[in-house]
């Protein structure tokens, strides 16, 4: 069975913590914190910990660059004890250009290659306390020797999720990571034509099963008193995913790259009512669920099959702040258990 989460990315943090409250008592499994520009995925994921006691907390993502793997390990440490045990982290690297302009990153080549070798040593930072960790690979250099007992983590093992969208990070999922997170334009076909063989040749290459990988999706979710408004704020969502030229090959294979293709000459244009319009009835259908309440209640099932945990998301792209909170309180109030 699927269990449901839900990704606060509505205001600071007292609405963050607030939102994760009336998640947690609404039933859900899990609440995910997001990262970008003006957010920090590793605070927000605190401040949710701190404000509960039994829903699943988590990064989704933080940036896997711009912070060091001993910083990196010893947030996910503490946000572990923190939360008492419920801290999933999850990491993605951006984009080039993210990794380049953001992060001052100097090599943004091989993100799969970056992820396949941080997240062993994040593994192995976290076991600190058994003596020294010495490290010398492509993208990172460590050599620590503990002059202080250090105590154990409260878990050896704190699960690690990590993003990818085209088939060589998906296939670093597979090879290291406990779940995959899949991107809100992953449809149905691209996971049985792309992601769930990649995954199983990145398993293999390290003698793990796929069936190890968990796949996480992330399900655009748009409730209005009426269909067609709420419709359009998705629609907003995946034009604004799908701008990216990075996202084409995606695109195509999932069988929407004439789509594509207009909502990047919208956006090249400054045009957003293009770019919306660009998105087809059936591209909608595939990456998100939107409408009034009992419509997106029916519709949810087909979408979240496809994953062991879905995680629900509120459009932000054209929305102001105010609407995001009100949508993602209707998400959690309309899937309340």
């Amino acid at each position: 069975m699927t269990t449901r989460g839900i990704t606060v990315l509505a205001g600071g943090l007292k609405e963050t913590q607030e939102i994760t409250r009336l998640a947690e008592a609404a039933g859900f499994d899990a609440a995910w914190s997001g990262e970008f520009l003006h957010r920090s995925g590793i605070v927000s994921a605190a401040a949710m910990a701190a404000a509960t006691t039994r829903i699943g907390v988590g990064t989704s993502i933080a940036y896997a660059v711009g912070r060091s793997p001993l910083v990196l390990a010893n947030d996910a440490r503490f946000l572990d004890e923190m939360s008492d045990g419920r801290f999933t982290l999850g990491l993605g690297t951006g984009t080039r250009r993210m990794m380049t302009d953001w992060h001052g990153v100097p090599d943004p080549d091989g993100p799969a290659s970056r992820i396949e070798e941080l997240v062993p040593l994040l593994r192995r930072l976290w076991r600190l306390h058994e003596g020294p960790v010495r490290h010398q690979g492509r993208f990172y250099s460590v050599d620590i020797i503990p002059t202080a007992e250090i105590e154990p983590p409260l878990r050896a093992d704190i699960p690690v999720y990590t993003a990818g969208v085209n088939p060589r990070m998906i296939e670093a999922a597979g090879r290291v990571a406990a779940g995959l997170i899949c991107h809100p334009t992953i449809t149905s076909r691209y996971l049985d034509d792309v992601a769930r063989p990649a995954i199983a040749r990145g398993a293999a290459k390290a003698g793990r099963s796929p069936g190890d990988v968990r796949l996480m999706g992330i399900v655009i979710c748009s409730i209005a008193g009426d269909t067609a408004s709420a419709r359009r704020e998705a629609a907003a969502q995946i034009a604004f995913y799908a701008a990216p030229k990075a996202y084409g090959p995606v695109m195509e294979a999932a069988g929407f790259g004439r789509e594509a293709a207009a909502v990047r000459e919208a956006f090249r244009a400054g045009d957003h009512r293009a770019m919306i319009e660009a998105v087809s009835d059936a591209m909608l259908d595939e990456m998100a669920v939107a409408g009034t309440a009992d419509e997106v209640r029916d519709a949810l099932p087909a979408l979240e099959q496809r994953y062991d945990h879905a995680a629900l998301y509120s459009p932000s792209f054209t929305l102001t702040p105010e609407r995001v909170a009100e949508n993602t309180r209707a998400i959690i109030e309309t899937f309340a258990r």
